[in-house]
């Protein structure tokens, strides 16, 4: 296999992580805690190697619905902004009580992308992730849906991650989904789809591949990460994407035993 995205996970001192909702819903549709602990595991001995880590994560509305189930079929703007309120309690606690279990603290970063564009939001963004990290403290970013209707769109926290990955200087940029990576076709509509291990020229691959459809959780597609890993590379930022819900994932990357989709130019 392939070890360029191995060689540059373990090359990267700082790294910003995305979690899609899909990746952290177990099957009934609830925050998956013990995957959440699995990956806090692999985190804390990342940490201990030198390495920071930042966590962009979706997630605010799967868990508000795990625990509003009567508002599942409401559509209303206003439910599923009250449901990211619900939800973003407990995606928090969900995250503190599996980072917990390693000694470490999390910190809750909630943006919009309004803050992006004001100066002095921007620099006490970054101020405020430098010293958390530096501290060793975990943030976890998310975007704030409960009060910018605009946020609860396709692909936001695709966007959001590489915009946390520029604002960090971040050496990495990894973008979990439900799929191992990037495919000429949707591999869930088609069997015969072929991975695409490597991409150096993003302009191409839009022409030869065929994005497909979003998933059921989340809000974001295979379209947004490409856009994503545009944004991340124009600062000079390699972004992986690959499947988050296998084993291990973290260590199973670094050590090139899991497939994904490394984004070089």
């Amino acid at each position: 296999m392939d070890n360029k995205i191995s060689a540059a996970i373990n090359e990267a001192r700082k790294i910003v992580i995305k979690f899609g909702s899909n990746t952290l819903a177990d099957s009934e549709g609830k925050i998956n805690s013990a995957f959440l602990e699995e990956f806090a595991d692999q985190t804390a001995a990342f940490m201990k190697a030198g390495k920071q880590i930042a966590i962009v994560s979706s997630g605010a509305q799967v868990a508000g619905l795990s625990t509003m189930g009567r508002w599942a079929r409401k559509r209303d703007i206003h439910y599923r902004q009250a449901l990211c309120a619900v939800g973003q309690v407990e995606l928090m606690w969900a995250w503190r009580k599996a980072f917990e279990k390693f000694g470490l603290h999390i910190a809750q970063i909630l943006l919009t992308r309004d803050d992006f564009e004001h100066d002095n939001r921007t620099l006490n963004m970054r101020n405020t992730l430098f010293t958390l990290v530096d501290e060793g403290i975990v943030p976890i970013i998310n975007e704030n849906d409960t009060v910018c209707v605009e946020e609860i769109k396709i692909g936001e926290n695709d966007t959001l991650a590489a915009l946390s990955a520029i604002l960090w200087s971040a050496d990495l940029l990894i973008l979990f989904s439900d799929i191992d990576g990037l495919f000429d076709k949707n591999p869930k509509e088609f069997p015969d789809a072929s991975p695409v291990p490597e991409v150096n020229n993003i302009e191409k691959i839009r022409n030869t591949v065929t994005i497909g459809n979003t998933n059921s959780f989340g809000t974001g597609g295979m379209g947004t990460k490409i856009d994503a890993a545009q944004k991340a590379l124009a600062y000079n930022i390699p972004t992986i994407i690959a499947h988050g819900g296998r084993p291990r994932v973290l260590e199973a990357l670094a050590s090139g035993t899991q497939q994904g989709t490394i984004f070089t130019g």
